[in-house]
């Protein structure tokens, strides 16, 4: 009986010693360090892999566990990244403004379109200035590359009746035939342009159209 309490305290004894002193101890197929980097970790301490900066490690009484670190995704106006050799995910270093796609510096002036100008600004936010185009006074506006408004090339004019086939010129009245006398709107009232683009037209009374090109 004796024999065994001995026994006893002696093993508690080198358990004692062996935490003390830091040396690994193995009971029934367990660890108690871990071995990587060229380190020894004990159970319950955590570590990077030197080979792989994004592996975590854990070291257990059954032997290291690890686990690839999630990286999170970087701000979509992002203009900046780095990459640091000891980091396992990317830095975003400086952010800029992102607008259909596309990333801007803080404080850029851009336009996306004709009609569109922008600005980033320093919350990182583009805002952007819609322009408000009045109705052309015309019915063949032409649109070129770099302008936000349509113009008018050939000068205001409209359509001679509802048919759309004959465009005549604004200002003076215009005979479309020998009866019939047309002018278009003056083109200042926008709200006309908006919606009638039709000439407004006399016709003389008891009159049999002749050919247009036999007037004097």
């Amino acid at each position: 009986m004796v024999m065994g309490k001995a026994i006893a305290f002696y093993y508690l004894l080198l358990l004692e010693l062996s935490a003390l002193r830091g040396l690994a101890f193995s009971v029934a197929g367990q660890v108690s360090t871990c071995d990587a980097n060229g380190s020894v970790y004990y159970v319950g301490e955590w570590y990077f892999l030197d080979s792989d900066p994004c592996t975590q490690c854990e070291c257990t009484a059954e032997g290291a566990a690890c686990g690839k670190t999630e990286c999170t995704a970087l701000p979509a106006a992002c203009i900046h990244v780095s990459h640091y050799p000891k980091d396992c995910c990317p830095r975003c270093e400086k952010i800029g403004c992102e607008h259909r796609g596309e990333v801007y510096e803080l404080g850029q002036q851009f336009q996306p379109s004709e009609c569109e100008q922008c600005t980033c600004n320093s919350d990182g936010i583009a805002r952007c200035l819609v322009a408000d185009c009045a109705p052309p006074p015309c019915v063949n506006p032409v649109y070129e590359k770099g302008k936000c408004c349509p113009e008018c090339k050939e000068g205001p004019n409209c359509y001679a009746d509802s048919s759309q086939t004959q465009v005549i010129p604004g200002g003076e009245p215009t005979w479309i035939d020998s009866c019939t006398k047309c002018q278009c709107h003056d083109g200042q009232d926008v709200g006309y342009w908006e919606g009638n683009r039709v000439a407004k037209c006399v016709k003389m009374p008891n009159c049999e159209p002749e050919d247009v090109h036999s007037l004097p």
